[in-house]
């Protein structure tokens, strides 16, 4: 490392504002604070609350990000020779390796497009690149079904990037996810894709491993299944495991507790948060069970969207809650109204994403009325009307 911190130190004078190659000091910048610890200060108007750097958050949370990515390459190749009937003579890696190969294109989409834009941007306003993309340039891939188009998720990032994210002013002044912008653009702009029983298997065969389907071929999910009042065939391992179909990285309960314990480790991530999320949810869904719904509340958690979202999505702490008694609120606010529209919308099962996105647009309100509550209170205590 020492070596290219010298090689980094003798081409830096290019890339500064009287060197030859100073129109791209924003690039240069980028890999080079991604690599090393930046050693220039804040001139005036901070106030220092951790040592680490957002570079290094977002580094560990696509590392807490993982497990549930591999798993969902496996799954992937697991459920297209499942299809097959031909998961008995397959090998780990043969199973592995297919989903890698069909999971790969859909991440260098992401990255490309919107790394391309975010660099794009910071040349032409003059800016440092941002780091938020790292994570939102996984979490996308992830969150589609892998029968998703490249050109749609293309779009998709380029929408979340340009839309939800550089025109309120980049990483940390938007209020709405880019991840979960870039899900609901696809939702409501290609339904077919994102929707329906043909989507969540691969179906062809890639550098000749995995098989080719036949036409017409079709695998629900178990929460689709469950929607439509239909028992899934999956039994309680699979749905914890994650063997069953589903978005790439959102289907292995097991894969999403090992990213959870790593962001509750390092403190990325607020258990209050995390913890509201579940307890909203299991609330809301053990009322509809309560009241007829076939559905046993707990299911909820292990199927769908629900623990992804909860974990890495609800817990991002841009678009949550600030303050800790708003966390609390924001937390069950998501959880209770995924399970209403999961349960009150037939046409829509997994109301995940969506629960986010209005968690997103409510939390400045949470919060403002949380710090005027304790503003009263202070006052009140201080005897001043």
């Amino acid at each position: 490392m020492s070596a290219l911190r010298k090689y980094l130190n003798k081409i830096k004078p290019n890339f500064e504002p009287e060197g030859k190659l100073h129109a791209f000091r924003s690039i240069f910048d980028g890999f080079e604070t991604f690599l090393f610890v930046p050693n220039d200060t804040a001139k005036s108007g901070v106030n220092i609350h951790d040592s680490i750097d957002s570079k290094r958050i977002m580094s560990m949370v696509v590392i807490a990000l993982m497990p549930a990515m591999l798993f969902g390459m496996y799954n992937i190749g697991y459920q297209n020779y499942l299809a097959a009937g031909t998961l008995a003579s397959a090998g780990f890696f043969e199973i592995f390796f297919y989903g890698f190969f069909a999971v790969l294109p859909k991440i260098l989409v992401s990255y490309i497009v919107g790394l391309g834009i975010e660099f794009a941007w910071a040349q032409w306003k003059g800016e440092e690149i941002q780091e938020g993309y790292l994570v939102s340039g996984i979490l996308i891939p992830l969150i589609v079904p892998i029968g998703c188009p490249l050109w749609m998720l293309a779009l998709a990032c380029a929408f979340s990037v340009i839309f939800c994210k550089e025109i309120f002013g980049g990483t940390g002044m938007n209020i709405f996810n880019p991840a979960i912008a870039a899900r609901m653009f696809l939702f409501f702009s290609y339904p077919s894709k994102m929707t329906g029983d043909t989507i969540w298997v691969a179906q062809d065969s890639i550098f000749g491993l995995g098989n080719t389907l036949p036409d017409g071929f079709t695998a629900a999910t178990p929460l689709g299944e469950m929607a439509q009042g239909i028992s899934s065939q999956a039994s309680i391992c699979d749905m914890i495991c994650g063997f069953i179909p589903g978005s790439i990285g959102e289907t292995s309960v097991i894969a999403i507790a090992i990213g959870a314990v790593i962001l509750l480790w390092t403190g990325i991530a607020s258990w209050k948060t995390m913890l509201s999320v579940f307890v909203g949810g299991g609330v809301m869904a053990a009322i509809f069970q309560a009241t007829g719904s076939s559905m046993v509340w707990w299911h909820h958690f292990i199927l769908g969207g629900f623990a992804f979202g909860a974990v890495f999505m609800a817990t991002d702490p841009v678009t949550s809650c600030r303050t800790e008694t708003g966390k609390y609120i924001y937390g069950f606010l998501i959880g209770a109204m995924a399970i209403i529209i999961r349960v009150m919308n037939a046409g829509y099962p997994e109301g995940m994403m969506l629960a986010i996105f209005f968690g997103n647009m409510f939390a400045p309100t949470i919060d403002h009325f949380v710090v005027q509550r304790n503003i009263s209170k202070r006052l009140k205590r201080g005897g001043i009307k």
